[in-house]
């Protein structure tokens, strides 16, 4: 016992994952219930997820100039919607090269139904602005609750240099202080939740059915791995660094994306990890990150594509360079403000699928092995979003290769300025 407490928490995270597939394996049905675990751990790390958000952006947006927050900003979406083309692109070209949905004939079983927004581009837009932040808190609609932020924080700062008020901007610096340390005590918990999760998640729908869809997880696998790497080498390169050191830095985030499947519950592990291990600034820290959970989901973007290819496959659909264009197009919008919990991407799937004239119910295809998905999904959406962190605080010189590099702490930093 004593030596799993000096464990740290990556290795107890990785052993708990293990020891979950084991036990959902050997009693099967019989540990369903010990899910009840897994989703108080979760939801212990979601209810600070919506004030986490809103006090980063607007310490974040409050602390800019005018000026320095247009300049980060065009910079922010270059890279945000760039990425996430880029990437439903790639979930295009592997499923014409590999046809995942070749052979998949007489899969489809029941599926709960879900939620299709059949709204125009009108509602959508609307969608953005929150008629109640209250409401917005309250059902978690990130996108919402971020313009609220970043209106917030514009606000702040005008008032700043207007009024030479600082005070407010000072608390919510401390408000975020004390709900990081919240997390913090709270993610000691994680490898028995993690454990119970993947035990419950195997334990429920089997190891069996991966045989099935096995290409295509196969397929999607290579090309979120390929994907990754390639940030890896753009941003080891761009920012100076060894990318060894920085596969070794990111890790902690990569094992909670890839153990929870939530982008919202690893966001306060990258605020975290970001200015501890990987050096970046907190101006840049605290408003690219939470952005990014909402606006940057280079997984979703991946998946939904490649799930386009493989139903129109399943189906016997030849697209052509319009349906492939406007499938990469609709890959990307889908992504914004899009639910960051477990089992989201069957929502957005459900609301591309019938704009490309396929038929919603074929969703179940993939509804069995949503979670597998989910591992490569958070995956991505979630080491971007620092790797792009990361470019932004280089760009700015804000990125402190001292601390990245291990030859001084966080705090030390801190006092130096």
């Amino acid at each position: 016992m004593q030596a799993l407490r000096k464990m740290s928490l990556t290795n107890q995270i990785m052993i708990a994952m293990v020891l979950g597939i084991v036990l959902g394996a050997i009693f099967q049905k019989d540990i369903v219930g010990i899910k009840v675990i897994g989703d108080l751990f979760l939801r212990l790390i979601q209810m600070s997820v919506v004030v986490l958000i809103m006090g980063s952006v607007i310490e974040a947006v409050g602390g800019l100039e005018i000026k320095e927050l247009r300049k980060i900003g065009f910079r922010l979406v270059l890279w945000f919607m760039g990425s996430t083309i880029v990437a439903a692109f790639l979930g295009i070209l592997f499923g014409l090269v590999f046809k995942p949905g070749v052979g998949l004939e007489g899969t489809v079983t029941s599926v709960e139904k879900l939620a299709v927004n059949e709204g125009g581009l009108q509602e959508v837009i609307l969608g953005f602005i929150p008629q109640n932040i209250i409401a917005a808190m309250a059902e978690a609609n990130m996108i919402q609750v971020i313009v609220f932020s970043l209106i917030f924080g514009l606000a702040v700062s005008i008032m700043k240099n207007e009024e030479n008020n600082v005070q407010i901007l000072e608390w919510i610096s401390s408000f975020n202080n004390v709900v990081l340390k919240m997390v913090t005590l709270i993610m000691k918990l994680a490898p028995l939740g993690i454990l119970s999760l993947i035990a419950a998640v195997v334990g429920d729908i089997g190891i069996g059915i991966l045989g099935t869809l096995m290409k295509f997880l196969l397929t999607f696998g290579a090309a979120a791995v390929l994907y990754l790497l390639v940030w890896f080498f753009i941003t080891a390169l761009y920012c100076k660094v060894s990318i060894t050191r920085l596969i070794k830095n990111i890790w902690n985030i990569t094992m909670i994306a890839v153990t929870t499947t939530s982008s919202a519950v690893s966001l306060p592990i990258k605020l975290k990890d970001g200015r501890e291990k990987l050096g970046i600034g907190d101006r840049i820290n605290k408003l690219v990150m939470p952005l990014g959970m909402s606006l940057n989901s280079n997984g979703l973007s991946m998946y939904l594509s490649l799930s386009i290819i493989t139903f129109a496959q399943f189906f016997q659909i030849d697209f052509g360079i319009g349906q492939l264009v406007q499938a990469v197009l609709l890959s990307t919008l889908a992504c914004l403000g899009t639910v960051v919990v477990p089992g989201g991407g069957l929502v957005a799937l459900a609301t591309v699928m019938p704009m490309l004239g396929l038929p919603t119910e074929s969703i179940a295809l993939l509804a069995g092995i949503d979670w597998f998905s989910g591992v490569f999904r958070t995956l991505l959406n979630v080491d971007v979003d620092v790797l792009v962190a990361m470019i932004i605080a280089s760009d700015e010189k804000e990125l402190d290769r001292d601390i990245f590099n291990g030859h001084k702490s966080y705090s030390e930093g801190i006092k130096e300025n």
